[in-house]
């Protein structure tokens, strides 16, 4: 890599990962894959938040999700070796993610507050 190259941070030739990564990663998402399954088999309960039952089923499958999605996006898609710019545009990505979640979640927990309009 030029002197360049290496001052501005921008990279002359492309990263190469090591297979055994791969095969890290792939055995990971297989583990958490049968983690999963076994986690569907179990009621893990239904705490009140905001007057609505939550199963907490739901709470560990979306963060076993969240955690296999990191691991695609960061070895396979190979984020994690990417300029800070493609940081800046997933930052952004799932900064909106998080506030379109927030107005669903405020829009399903406030919903009865009112009662029935109709009676």
């Amino acid at each position: 890599m030029s002197e360049q190259a290496h001052a501005t941070g921008t990279h002359a030739e492309p990263h190469v990962v090591p297979l055994k990564v791969y095969y890290a990663v792939f055995a990971a998402l297989l583990v958490l894959t049968l983690v999963t399954v076994e986690a569907a088999r179990f009621d893990l309960g239904h705490p009140e938040w905001g007057g609505a039952r939550i199963p907490l089923n739901v709470i560990a499958a979306l963060a076993i999700a969240v955690t296999k999605a990191t691991l695609v996006v960061m070895y396979f898609m190979h984020v994690r070796y990417a300029t800070r710019l493609v940081w800046l545009v997933i930052g952004a990505a799932i900064f909106f993610l998080v506030i379109l979640f927030g107005i669903t979640g405020a829009d399903y927990v406030s919903r009865g507050w009112l009662g029935n309009p109709g009676t």
